[in-house]
């Protein structure tokens, strides 16, 4: 089963403001559920609890949340109480992908064993009190759509979808 990360970010790596996100972009929200599909979702207590009671569970896929509270629970939620737990869940329960949906302390634990990011960039300046993990050196753009500049959101967003994978490893002999 492969992990892969899916988050939409403004300006500056915000990804979130008071346990919500400071924007609305409905060509993202169908863009993530293009892209998620069926497969099981991995997401920390604070995102599950940010989702609309009317999304919770995520429809038509299995939703893992990972928590530290062992007392917690939740119609329609798969309880994990570790990354490790939520991957081996999502083993069991999904289509050989997974994806971590968020917050930002479940991106920066999981970007060390992803092996693809789906992240929407917002051409937005908002402030926010949550952050996406950095990414690094070790990641290549492979798509970025549109190609060029930005398409624009009906709520009047600059957006784009950018998908990274893991740089090849280059082993020098000599």
């Amino acid at each position: 089963m492969s992990l892969a990360l899916i988050w939409a970010q403004a300006h500056d790596g915000v990804i979130g403001a008071d346990g919500d996100m400071p924007w609305h972009v409905p060509e993202d929200l169908a863009h993530f559920k293009a892209l998620t599909g069926s497969d099981a979702v991995i997401m920390g207590r604070r995102t599950w609890d940010s989702l609309p009671p009317r999304f919770r569970p995520l429809p038509g896929r299995p939703n893992i949340v990972v928590t530290r509270d062992h007392a917690w629970s939740a119609g329609g939620a798969i309880v994990a109480h570790s990354l490790e737990d939520a991957f081996e869940a999502a083993q069991l329960a999904g289509n050989g992908q997974a994806w971590v949906t968020g917050g930002a302390g479940l991106f920066t634990e999981a970007l060390a064993i992803a092996d693809r990011l789906e992240v929407t960039e917002l051409d937005l300046d908002v402030a926010g009190d949550t952050f996406a993990p950095t990414i690094g050196e070790e990641w290549v753009p492979v798509t970025i759509d549109p190609a060029h500049g930005w398409s624009e959101s009906r709520t009047g967003v600059p957006y784009r979808f950018i998908r990274y994978e893991r740089a090849p490893e280059v082993t020098i002999t000599g």
